[in-house]
């Protein structure tokens, strides 16, 4: 029997195509919802068995609504399309993700096929405890090269480079980590030494920072 499944996705025109696709793939589609206070309406009344994530707005991710979703239904399936294979990107923590959600990484899954087989074992994957899984598809050597980098940033290195992308200053960012200026600083630079950014007095080096980090999230970039 086929899983009951709730989407939850903010974009309207990614909901409208999406959801067709599952059907036509003889998925059990039962509800539809753009934000989480309809989601969490919709889990408690139609009791769906998975969850389909993708969302990003308002500072609430994926990953946090997942976690929400968890507390009201313990044990239903969780499915969660990314953009970027590092979720520190995105503000969430790697180790806050319940138990047994598949992650699917939008831009190298190309497949509908693979989204319907996770959809069918997420259940299963929730109710055993499963650890989280990453579904990769077909990804590159390069792109596998990027996503090795990105483990090498520490924690401290990953929210710093949220903050410069939010375009706070070196002595904001510190008042925010609760450090120094100076330590802000040697952050950058060590960040800045990882993506391989080169000092050039023709380049500004925040612009470039902030470049790389809205290219892991899956924005276009030049």
């Amino acid at each position: 029997m086929n899983e009951r499944v709730l989407v939850v996705i903010d974009d309207g025109f990614e909901l409208a195509t999406l959801v067709p696709a599952l059907r036509l793939h003889e998925m059990d589609i039962i509800g539809e919802a753009r934000s989480e206070s309809v989601a969490v309406t919709l889990l408690n009344r139609l009791q769906p068995d998975v969850v389909l994530l993708d969302m990003h707005i308002a500072g609430v991710s994926a990953v946090k609504i997942a976690v929400n979703l968890r507390k009201s239904k313990p044990h239903v399936g969780i499915v969660i399309l990314e953009s970027c294979s590092d979720v520190r990107m995105l503000g969430d923590r790697h180790v806050d993700i319940p138990k047994g959600t598949k992650i699917i990484l939008k831009k190298s899954a190309t497949d509908i096929l693979i989204l319907c087989a996770a959809i069918s074992d997420s259940k299963v994957s929730a109710v055993e405890s499963h650890e989280v899984a990453w579904i990769k598809g077909n990804v590159s050597v390069h792109e596998k090269s990027l996503q090795g980098l990105l483990v090498h940033l520490t924690d401290a290195q990953v929210q710093t480079l949220r903050l410069v992308a939010d375009g706070l200053t070196n002595a904001h960012i510190g008042r925010v980590r609760y450090t120094s200026e100076k330590a802000v600083e040697q952050i950058i630079s060590r960040v800045a030494q990882e993506f391989n950014i080169q000092p050039d007095r023709n380049r500004n080096m925040r612009v470039q920072l902030v470049n790389e980090y809205y290219k892991w999230l899956g924005a276009p970039h030049h």
